[in-house]
């Protein structure tokens, strides 16, 4: 099985560790295994997926989506809602990264996500706002906290391969829930599941299945891109929100607009991209025309704007990993 010959292949690989890291290990073990470091550490970790989701909300412009500045392509949500809703979710983060250090299931995972949508929902009152990203970063949450009991690296690489070692599996089965069967009633679907069946397009679960490759192959890559060319870390994720608009197939617009909405989002992304993103110096004024069209055909795409959060906590847990060490 895919689980048993990776854990079989940690220990060997611990030879050629580097220095800083081999220390912390006991038998494929982490020596700091007391409660109150794993409780520590599990806090620091759900302090970085709200701010990742946090630095979202405060992005403007932003085509369709809400911010600090207007309710974007929403009428039924404003940031008030969006904090209300990270305000619920703060103890989910901890939990999960605390259920992957102790090497839960996915059952126990997904119980866990189905208890903070339950708290979300009830605290926006029936709005969904977050419903991605308590999949999406709930992963990284839990991938986070097992690769840390093991006293592995959480490099973006290491954290996606030790994702899909522990959960893959489970995660692929996920991929396909017996509610999503061609002939299951619509009314049982999700927005997402719905859309999957219509237009034939990946959503979360598939995006799980394959360890979040629109994170760790487009998001990341290019936070790193536009980091690296000189850009703020604001304006970097100007650029990779965009950049994933570009490259996705994002539900939550397909299920406002169809197609037609979908091949609007991409146009407009591949525009402000080609033209230099942020580095282009009329950047702003390209954001904001693309932000009022998104407002008038009711375009959000939301999907990007979790996978960027998603990116986000990504490179916050990389970046945590090396003042560890």
């Amino acid at each position: 099985m895919m689980r048993s010959t990776s854990r079989q292949a940690v220990v060997p690989a611990l030879a050629h560790a580097p220095a800083s890291v081999a220390p912390r290990m006991r038998a494929g073990v982490s020596v700091a295994t007391g409660r109150a470091a794993q409780r520590s550490f599990a806090g620091e970790v759900a302090r970085l997926a709200l701010r990742s989701l946090h630095a979202e909300l405060c992005l403007y412009p932003k085509p369709g989506l809400v911010s600090l500045v207007d309710t974007g392509s929403h009428d039924d949500m404003n940031a008030l809602t969006f904090m209300r809703s990270l305000f619920s979710l703060r103890h989910y983060f901890k939990k999960i990264c605390l259920a992957g250090w102790h090497d839960a299931p996915f059952s126990r995972l997904k119980q866990l996500g189905i208890e903070a949508e339950a708290k979300m929902l009830k605290a926006t009152r029936g709005i969904n706002t977050h419903r991605g990203a308590i999949f999406s970063l709930g992963m990284l949450c839990a991938t986070a906290g097992r690769a840390r009991a093991q006293g592995t690296p959480m490099t973006a690489a290491a954290l996606r391969a030790a994702m899909l070692i522990r959960w893959g599996e489970e995660l692929a089965m996920h991929a396909v829930p017996t509610d999503a069967r061609a002939d299951a009633p619509a009314a049982g679907l999700s927005n997402g599941l719905r859309v999957a069946a219509r237009y034939a397009v990946s959503g979360a679960r598939e995006e799980g299945a394959l360890g979040l490759p629109s994170v760790f192959e487009i998001g990341v890559p290019a936070l790193l891109a536009s980091r690296a060319r000189g850009a703020s870390m604001t304006h970097a994720r100007i650029d990779t929100l965009f950049t994933l608009m570009a490259r996705i197939n994002d539900s939550n617009v397909y299920h406002r607009a169809g197609p037609q909405g979908a091949q609007t989002v991409r146009a407009h992304a591949q525009r402000f991209i080609d033209l230099g993103g942020t580095a282009n110096a009329d950047w702003h004024a390209e954001a904001l025309a693309s932000h009022q069209v998104f407002v008038k055909q009711r375009l959000s795409p939301g999907g990007a704007a979790d996978l960027l959060a998603a990116s986000c906590l990504v490179q916050a847990i990389a970046a945590m990993d090396c003042s560890l060490r």
